[in-house]
């Protein structure tokens, strides 16, 4: 069907950046997808019949996607910093934190600790934290650092603590109080199947979900996630770059031909160079070879409420505690008990969560009729992994589900169903995704979220982490070595290695 400079196989977001920039440069570039529409996980879409709201579906706030990436390709997205970072229900009361107001936050420390030291332990970490977010952030976008050289970079207490030892460790030994301690463990687990206490990948989780753009503020995009892929995709074809969607891969050769299909058969197109956008195991798949499948680790389920569930604190606004990550059951222990089960076997008896509702900060994703009497609310379960729902995984599903509103409801003051929204065939506005179900109607190996285990974002062997083993071959998705989340800069990489190589 024609020869391109590049083939990009896979149109997510990564792979659409990657097309913009170097069609952007004068490269004759061709972008396939296997879905009806591009942005991968990064979408909006209405889930729920009759029920006019726009939900990020699967990937739902930004904080990776770098200022560099929107400015260099005129994206104009509009996004909105969260006032409040974070509550967090203890009993009667919770851990406020919020952005805006320091001496609110000392108060609520001391309402749930009984005093001030963790709160001052939590100045201290996440000064240190943000000192080393402002240090890696750069490097994200540059080809890979040593680590001796990050080591330099970051200081050798940061890299004591974020990098060379359990970051479970440092969180016991920096603070006292469970709660707090959990809060704090949550960013090493999402989509992380992991002891904090023990394994090291809970540390690349972590300095992921804190390091973005320099702050790691994870902001609201305006629109939903579907206006950051629409934007990507808007950039791409202004910068001259084909897309094709429903051509699903089929085969990617050495040589850089690339095979798909799509409603008129089998075709083949040649690239002078083929960045690739697809899941590890699938690329192994379409080149030829065999890899195990990862294993994702995460409850997605979306809601839309006919109103916000009342709080067991009177001293808190429902719209403050949920405009900001709700943590459900996240205290340090509580995270260790369900692991254990999880990796037992069993879904947790109190699964760890946290929700967030979008529509509180941005209305525009409800519909007209809807604004001012439904609100969206997305909780993601930890702790969740593939395995448990591989056997049966409709009575898995609907289990994992009655487990999670159960914890839901333990730390509210009324059941989080009497507050669902009916679409007028009179269901539930409930929506309930497994690993098993990302895998099947995503085509994630595993369901996992970040396409494999992450990677810390440095390297000894130089380069910009998106080489493979053949020359013609590189990666522009999370299956390089700095990827996961919505964020972008793989495809930037991937194509400024291609650029600097002519």
């Amino acid at each position: 069907m024609g020869a391109y400079d590049v083939v990009v196989a896979g149109g997510g977001h990564n792979g659409l950046v990657a097309a913009a920039y170097l069609a952007g440069a004068g490269r004759r570039v061709l972008v396939l997808e296997r879905l009806g529409h591009v942005g991968g996980l990064a979408i909006s879409a209405r889930a729920f019949p009759g029920v006019d709201v726009r939900l990020s579906r699967y990937s739902y706030l930004v904080s990776l996607l770098p200022d560099k990436i929107v400015r260099d390709l005129g994206l104009g997205l509009e996004v909105r910093r969260r006032r409040y970072a974070s509550y967090t229900p203890k009993g009667g009361t919770g851990l406020l934190v919020d952005n805006e107001d320091q001496a609110r936050t000392a108060e609520s420390f001391r309402s749930v600790t009984g005093g001030d030291a963790d709160h001052k332990a939590w100045q201290d970490f996440y000064g240190m934290v943000a000192r080393v977010a402002r240090t890696l952030a750069p490097t994200l976008l540059e080809p890979l650092r040593a680590p001796a050289e990050i080591e330099r970079l970051v200081g050798r207490e940061a890299w004591r603590d974020l990098f060379a030892r359990p970051v479970g460790q440092t969180v016991d030994e920096r603070f006292a109080d469970d709660t707090v301690r959990g809060v704090v463990l949550t960013d090493a687990l999402i989509g992380t199947f992991a002891d904090p206490s023990e394994d090291l990948l809970a540390n690349r989780c972590f300095l992921y979900h804190v390091i973005g753009n320099g702050t790691g503020e994870w902001n609201v995009p305006v629109g939903g996630m579907g206006a950051v892929s629409a934007a990507l995709e808007s950039a791409a074809r202004r910068a001259g770059a084909e897309i094709r969607t429903g051509a699903e891969i089929v085969g990617i050769s050495p040589s850089g031909e690339v095979t798909f299909t799509d409603g008129d058969g089998e075709h083949t197109v040649t690239g002078g160079h083929v960045l690739v956008n697809l899941p590890p195991a699938v690329l192994e798949r379409v080149t030829g070879g065999r890899a195990e499948p990862p294993e994702g680790a995460q409850l997605k389920v979306n809601m839309v409420l006919s109103r916000l569930p009342r709080l067991k604190d009177p001293a808190v606004d429902p719209r403050a505690a949920f405009s900001g990550t709700f943590h459900i059951n996240e205290g340090r222990d509580q995270l260790a008990a369900a692991y254990a089960q999880a990796a037992g076997g069993s879904v947790p008896d109190l699964p760890p969560a946290e929700v967030y509702c979008h529509s509180l900060t941005d209305p525009s994703i409800l519909g007209p009729e809807l604004r001012g009497r439904a609100e969206t609310m997305t909780l993601f379960g930890l702790h969740m992994p593939a395995r448990l729902f591989r056997q049966d995984p409709e009575g898995a599903r609907a289990r994992a589900l009655r487990a999670t509103f159960a914890s839901l409801d333990s730390v509210l003051a009324e059941p989080i169903e009497d507050c669902l929204l009916r679409a007028p065939d009179g269901s539930p506005c409930v929506e309930v995704k497994t690993p098993v179900d990302l895998e099947t109607e995503a085509g994630l190996p595993g369901g996992h979220i970040f396409h494999r285990d992450l990677s810390w974002p440095y390297g000894e062997g130089g380069g910009w982490g998106v080489e493979t083993a053949h020359e013609r071959v590189l990666l522009c998705g999370a299956g390089a070595v700095r990827g996961g989340g919505v964020s972008g800069i793989p495809g930037h990489n991937a194509a400024m290695a291609l650029l600097a190589r002519r």
